[in-house]
């Protein structure tokens, strides 16, 4: 009687392991595992990211972002330029060391504009905000889930893709499959010709209690070559 409790029991355990999880279920899980409390919408936040690059000079970017407010700036420095640039709601700063008067010229070369200023927006509050920003209008999220082993470890991943008027990249999201921390994504502009990138996500760290990866190191698919990585230095709560 032991044995066939036991053989039961066993064949249970495998069962509940094989069931598939949903696309929407993953997502949810691993919201759950970075963003608790439900924190990410009202989000106000201000962070150091310093990138380093075997092909270009040192970057540090400051970026400031109040989601509640609609308000985003980033303060890049690089070489002997400090570059400002400020949303906040449907206003636009641009500066250059301080200066609100920059030439057209030297404005085109270091290619500062208010263009520039909304698409800086959307790259870091998308990047630094998944997993939730997954949630956004315009996602469609694949309710298959892959289970995948990359550099050596096993992870589900999730497959997302865009409406249209929101994106043509799809996009791969890997993630533990007993924490459902987030720890790898990649995109294809088109995966047919294995071109675009996957990012390293490692080292968690908790702001507003959020968990962001500290360290972002990016690659090329095609080759595994080596592009930069993104450190977030200090990270705090403002008001």
């Amino acid at each position: 009687m032991k044995y066939v409790l036991l053989t039961i029991f066993l064949l249970q355990g495998v069962l509940n392991y094989a069931q598939e999880i949903t696309g929407t279920q993953l997502l949810e899980r691993a919201i759950a595992y970075h963003d608790p409390e439900n924190n990410w919408s009202s989000f106000k936040g201000k962070m150091l990211i310093e990138m380093e690059s075997p092909k270009n000079s040192p970057r540090s970017t400051v970026i400031e972002m109040k989601l509640p407010n609609n308000y985003f700036k980033t303060t890049v420095k690089k070489n002997n330029y400090t570059i400002e640039s400020e949303l906040d709601n449907s206003k636009c700063t641009l500066k250059l060391n301080g200066s609100t008067s920059i030439f057209p010229k030297i404005k085109d070369s270091l290619n500062i504009s208010c263009d520039r200023a909304k698409m800086m927006k959307n790259y870091y509050t998308y990047l630094y905000g998944l997993p939730m920003k997954l949630k956004d209008k315009g996602t469609i999220i694949d309710n298959n889930v892959i289970k995948k082993t990359f550099k050596e470890k096993e992870y589900l991943v999730l497959k997302a893709t865009y409406e249209k008027e929101v994106g043509n990249d799809t996009w791969y999201f890997y993630f533990d499959p007993k924490t459902y921390a987030m720890e790898v994504y990649q995109f294809f502009h088109d995966e047919s010709k294995n071109d675009g990138e996957y990012i390293l996500l490692s080292e968690m760290i908790m702001v507003n209690g959020i968990k962001i990866p500290k360290v972002r190191a990016w690659y090329y698919n095609k080759g595994d070559v080596y592009l930069a990585t993104d450190n977030l230095r200090k990270a705090n709560v403002i008001d």
